[in-house]
Formats: structure tokens, C-alpha cells, sequence
């Protein structure tokens, strides 16, 4: 009797495509997956790995399960990406980005360019910019890391490292931003260091070029620069707990509006400059649509939880005085939480912004004229007025996102110290 794996009919499809499995009767191909999807140059994919979800794509050069096992499920996988083992659902992996064994890479992860992590990586709706590297044993959800200008030259997070992402509440509303968006994609940033067996307590903000020393556990923002940080070791004590009391309800939603912002500035990044460098590889656009999903699904996860934190409210205002000012700033955020979520699915339209976008544009479309470069090649060698323009303009995205939200809650009083 001859033997014939379920996905016979797509494996036999791909191999004649020019896609190279070793062992056939190993893998397994979901039904849904578009053969169309898949590059054959350069291809290789070891024995053992399943591949499902009609939105997978495989670029060119791509390898995976060299060093065991590999589940995907609507992953878009850029050029020369390796997966080497491990469990990877709906997230993008840009040109040469790389996971180690047992990582676990769940929905709504952007890990561009060149970027990775070794073994054992935990993410969840994690945006990793060019050249960030994660050591093995991380668990880094609800981040957004950027810094570092090469791959000898980047942000890093030693081995062991945790970000704390639940309140002692039970809230997600805790997403940190290590460097920013604005900044970040220009690539010329002094990398930032999370060094191993520490952690943060998100929702927290990290200036570039900091170094966090090993073992510390930040539970606070540094937005200075080129730091040194060492933590300090807390004295062991039991003490009284209230749950969902919400005294720093402003800060909370601080962050949270300032990361959306700066989701939206890497979503207009993506629609105005990305876009053309999709446009020129093999499969390029369904890469493109696959960022732009995972930047609106990481929108909405933060939405989601400021929107399920909102409803704690009218329990939390029992504790407080009728006419306090706590009661007054939860009130407010409890009845206006669906308008306030409108303000972050709308377009980037003030003058100003438009101005700057187009201003930004023009000089980037006279380098690109050039020649056939590279993202990272043409970012990498932009002008130092032209990066300018390019930060002024996203950096314009979020202040007037963060303006608007402090306007429509007024009693929070948002970005105030």
C-alpha cells in the first residue's frame, strides 16, 4: 500500500514549484493554504511542520523547523526568514527575521527586519523593530522595542527577561514602549539594554540608549537618555490590599493613549513609506496587507482592554466620595470609553501632519530614485534633514492624537505630572 500524507496533493504542488522538503510524508498542509502564497526559490522545510491558514505566505529563502518542529497558522514570512522551531500564529516576520527553538510567537507580533530571538521567546502582540534581538527564556508581550542601527549594533533584552503585563487587578492595560516610533524607524538611535534575569512592570516608557542592569526589576519610566539604571531591592512586608481602587487611573490611561498614538504614526510609516519596498518583492503585497492587519489587531487588543478596564469603574467609584475628584475621572472614563476609542481609527488629517508627510516624502522619493536600494539601505542613508522631516512629521501624528484624547477626557488630565 502506498503511503500518502493528508496534504499529498499541496505537498506534491509545492515540490514541483521548487520548494525543497526533505522528508514529505512529515509534513502537514492545511487544505486552506494558498499554494500561490508559497515562493519556491530557495524554500526548504524540514520534517515535522505543519502549515495552515488560507493568509500564510512563504517567501523566498525562507527555512523552517532546522532545528525542530515548526505549527504555523497565518503567519507572512518575508525573504530569507527562519522559524527554527516552535508554535507561530498570525504574526509577520520581515526580510531576515529569525526565531530560535521552542519559541511560542502567538497573534498580533511584528518583528521586522533582521530582528529575532533565540531560544524559548514568548510573544503576543510584541512589534520589534530592525536589528532588536531577544535572549532565550523571554517572555516580552505588549511591547513595542526599537533602537540600534545594524545587527552589530542593537537594542537587546538579556536572557530571562520578563515584561510584567497584568495589573494587580487583573488588567491588560499595560503596554511599554522601549524608544518610540517617530524615532525609531529612522534607525540611528542609540540601541537600549534590558539586561537578563530582570523585568518591567508595564505600562512603562524607556529613553534610548539606556542600559538596564541585570537582575533589576523597573517599575518606573526612564525617559532620560543614556542612563544607567540599577535597581534596588525591596524590603519584604505584607500589607493591606484593595483591589480595583484605580489610584493612578491617569497615568494608566497616559500610556495606553501614548502607545495608540504611536501605533498609529508605524500604521501611516507603513501605508506612505513601506509600502513600495513590499511592492518589489515576490509576494510583497500580501506581506504589506499582513503588517497593516497586525497593526490594526494590536490597536484593537488595546482597545479591547481599555474597554473592559472602563467597565471596573462604576465598582471601583462605590469606595469613593460622590464628589471626589477620583469618582469624577472614573465617571468620565466609564461613559465616554466608546467615543474615546473612536478617536484612534481615524486618519491622520491635520494640516500640519499633511504638511510634514509630504515634505518628508519628496526628499525620500529623490533618494529612492537612486537606485533599486534596500529598505533598511535607504533608510539607513537618508539625510540628516530628511530623517528630520520624517520624525517631525510622526512624531506630529501622536501629539495630536494625545491632544485630542486629553481634550475628550478633560477631568483625567492626561500627560500632566
Amino acid at each position: 500500500m502506498e503511503l500518502k500524507p493528508r496534504s499529498h496533493r499541496k505537498i506534491k504542488e509545492l515540490i514541483q514549484k521548487g520548494v525543497d522538503i526533505p522528508n514529505p510524508l512529515t509534513l502537514d498542509i492545511g487544505e486552506e493554504v494558498e499554494v500561490e502564497r508559497i515562493s519556491g526559490k530557495g524554500v526548504r522545510i524540514y520534517p515535522g511542520c505543519r502549515i495552515h491558514g488560507h493568509k500564510t505566505v512563504i517567501s523566498d529563502g525562507v527555512e523552517i523547523g532546522h532545528e525542530g518542529p515548526v505549527t504555523i497558522e497565518n503567519c507572512q514570512l518575508g525573504p530569507e526568514v527562519k522559524l527554527k522551531g516552535g508554535f507561530f500564529k498570525e504574526s509577520v516576520f520581515l526580510e531576515k527575521a529569525s526565531m530560535g527553538l521552542t519559541a511560542h510567537v502567538r497573534e498580533g507580533c511584528l518583528v521586522e527586519d533582521e530582528a529575532g530571538g533565540a531560544h524559548c521567546v514568548g510573544l503576543k502582540h510584541t512589534i520589534l523593530f530592525p536589528f532588536v534581538t531577544l535572549g532565550s527564556l523571554v517572555n516580552f508581550c505588549d511591547c513595542l522595542m526599537a533602537g540600534g542601527t545594524s545587527r552589530t549594533d542593537h537594542s537587546e533584552v538579556g536572557s530571562s527577561y520578563i515584561h510584567f503585563n497584568f495589573t494587580p487587578d487583573g488588567d491588560k492595560t499595560t503596554p511599554s514602549l522601549i524608544g518610540d516610533v517617530p524615532r525609531g524607524v529612522m534607525l540611528r538611535e542609540r540601541p537600549v539594554f534590558l539586561g537578563g534575569q530582570g523585568g518591567m512592570v508595564g505600562p512603562l516608557r524607556v529613553g534610548y540608549g539606556n542600559v538596564i542592569a541585570a537582575g533589576a526589576i523597573l517599575r518606573g519610566d526612564v525617559t532620560e537618555e543614556n542612563k544607567l539604571v540599577i535597581g534596588k531591592s525591596y524590603t519584604g512586608s505584607v500589607v493591606n490590599f484593595t483591589p480595583n481602587q484605580y489610584a493612578a487611573l491617569s497615568r494608566l490611561i497616559s500610556s495606553n493613549v501614548l502607545y495608540l498614538a504611536n501605533l498609529l504614526a508605524l500604521e501611516e510609516w507603513y501605508r506612505h513609506v513601506r509600502h513600495g519596498f513590499f511592492s518589489r518583492q515576490e509576494l510583497g503585497e500580501w506581506m504589506y496587507q499582513g503588517a497593516l492587519e497586525k497593526l490594526a489587531m494590536a490597536k484593537e487588543e488595546r482597545l479591547g482592554r481599555l474597554r473592559l478596564m472602563a467597565a471596573k469603574m462604576p465598582e471601583s467609584m462605590i469606595r469613593d466620595e460622590p464628589d471626589s475628584t477620583s469618582a469624577a475621572r472614573k465617571r468620565e472614563f466609564h461613559e465616554k470609553i466608546a467615543p474615546f476609542c473612536e478617536l484612534f481609527l481615524e486618519k491622520a488629517s491635520s494640516p500640519n501632519t499633511l504638511e510634514r508627510k509630504e515634505a518628508f516624502l519628496s526628499r525620500l522619493l529623490d533618494v529612492g530614485r537612486s537606485g533599486n536600494t534596500s529598505y533598511i539601505e535607504t533608510i539607513q542613508s537618508l539625510p540628516d534633514d530628511t530623517r528630520k522631516k520624517g520624525t517631525e512629521w510622526l512624531q506630529r501624528i501622536i501629539e495630536d492624537v494625545c491632544q485630542k484624547a486629553a481634550a475628550f477626557l478633560p477631568a483625567l488630565k492626561l500627560f500632566r505630572k
